[in-house]
């Protein structure tokens, strides 16, 4: 993986930090993280992370005497404040939830703590119960250990069991996009109504061009060769994008040009369509209590081309400031939140499925786990396994990633990117034109990584 250039991190430290305080949200909670009886804690609103605040003063305070102070925001807002106070390193927040896109970022601009002499000293933790792609994702380019997975999640394919019945059609154990598309046609043929595929087709870089850039991969594209050269209008960039809009155009769901995982998600739920490629945490949902679809879905791994697997890698994390003087206690804190017992609190206390899983193997070795998940955890643990974010594709990358590009600019780049393509899948723009305009934005931003 190439360095970047001192002027390009320069400029990306600068923009991070200036244009992030653009961002107001409400302040921090409680008091400032170096009182050695405190932490203070920033995350997203997610039901999980809503589930251990609820649990954290009864367990964690009770057990350690610390208290968390804990600042809960949306996802957007919490990126933005997150970025703010890391970049400035005000020290604020002890801690914060990052995803395995930004902890490699962070740490190159030195905004976290090594977590590694932590858990050197931590004999109760266990970190080789994460799972191998976890642990590699939340490292550092320096090959130390910046952050510690929450919960994670992968990509399957979803589908309806009882319509392939009916129709006489078989999943196979590794399905192909090929397969994939002939499964959506047939169904749309003979189902006036259900739709064949459900697929993203909403803006945005965690949106559309999650699933989208794991079908470029698997059909041999990549968004940079490894010299940083733009490859969106190369062969294989084209022809995986042009599949996806075409399929999601002739057998998905109406109003795929606005449809995110949530409509995905409600589509699936609602019997509107017969298969659905998208995160692993959406089966929990389906498989839920009062689910009109529960015991009707089917679950099989990321549909391939020319890789083995295609899924992607995607986990809530913590990390902890650089700047924190607080760093006993923000450790104390994020140990017992992603620890095995933790897990096992949420089990006894919450019912098994709303664990945060996908990211211990003790998980899935659990008897009362597999029994409320078994329709779905083999598949999800095999595909956060196989996930391979330093080589998703069939050639050399230049910067970690399987559903984005682990650099900076890419919120706005794929952001940017998405928008041609969504309107590509609404009909105002061919796929080539829409690639055309992606490609000039590529190369502005490989141009900024190379020599």
């Amino acid at each position: 993986m190439r360095s970047q250039s001192r002027r390009t991190r320069a400029a990306i430290a600068t923009a991070l930090a200036g244009g992030m305080l653009l961002t107001a949200c409400a302040g921090a909670g409680g008091s400032s993280g170096g009182d050695g009886e405190s932490v203070n804690v920033l995350m997203v609103n997610n039901p999980q992370m809503v589930e251990l605040q609820r649990l954290t003063a009864d367990n964690f305070t009770e057990e350690t005497g610390i208290e968390v102070n804990f600042t809960v925001l949306p996802e957007n807002d919490v990126r933005d404040k997150i970025s703010q106070d890391f970049a400035s390193q005000s020290g604020q927040y002890d801690v914060a939830t990052i995803s395995n896109y930004e902890t490699p970022i962070y740490a190159r601009n030195g905004w976290l703590h090594e977590l590694d002499p932590f858990l050197a000293d931590d004999a109760d933790y266990n970190e080789e119960d994460i799972l191998e792609p976890m642990r590699l994702s939340l490292t550092g380019e320096d090959g130390k250990t910046y952050a510690q997975p929450f919960y994670g999640e992968s990509s399957f394919l979803m589908y309806r069991k009882d319509v392939f019945e009916e129709l006489g059609l078989e999943m196979p154990e590794q399905p192909t996009w090929d397969e994939v598309a002939e499964f959506a046609a047939t169904v749309d043929e003979e189902r006036s109504d259900m739709k064949g595929i459900c697929l993203r087709g909403l803006p945005g870089w965690g949106e559309l061009i999650a699933p989208l850039t794991t079908v470029v991969n698997t059909f041999g594209g990549t968004w940079f060769d490894e010299d940083w050269n733009a490859q969106l209008t190369a062969p294989e960039f084209v022809e995986a994008t042009e599949f996806y809009v075409n399929l999601v155009r002739d057998h998905g769901q109406s109003g795929a040009a606005q449809s995110g995982y949530a409509e995905c998600l409600n589509n699936m739920t609602q019997g509107n369509t017969a298969m659905w490629y998208d995160a692993t945490a959406g089966a929990g949902s389906l498989e839920a209590e009062g689910s009109p679809v529960q015991g009707d879905i089917g679950y099989v791994p990321a549909p391939v081309k020319e890789t083995e697997s295609s899924g992607w890698l995607y986990t809530w994390a913590w990390g902890m400031q650089k700047a924190s003087e607080n760093t006993d206690n923000a450790w104390k804190f994020i140990s017992w939140a992603s620890s095995q017992g933790y897990e096992e609190l949420v089990g006894e206390t919450s019912g098994w499925s709303n664990v945060p899983a996908g990211k211990r193997a003790s998980t899935y070795e659990n008897a009362d786990y597999q029994a409320d998940a078994e329709a779905f955890y083999d598949v999800t643990f095999r595909a956060i396994s196989e996930a391979k974010p330093d080589d998703p594709g069939v050639q050399p990358r230049p910067a970690a990633g399987i559903q984005f590009v682990g650099i900076p600019e890419f919120t706005d780049l794929g952001t940017r990117v998405s928008r041609e393509i969504s309107a590509a899948i609404a009909g105002q723009q061919s796929v080539e034109e829409a690639l055309e305009k992606a490609q000039a934005a590529a190369e502005r931003v490989g141009e900024g990584y190379q020599d």
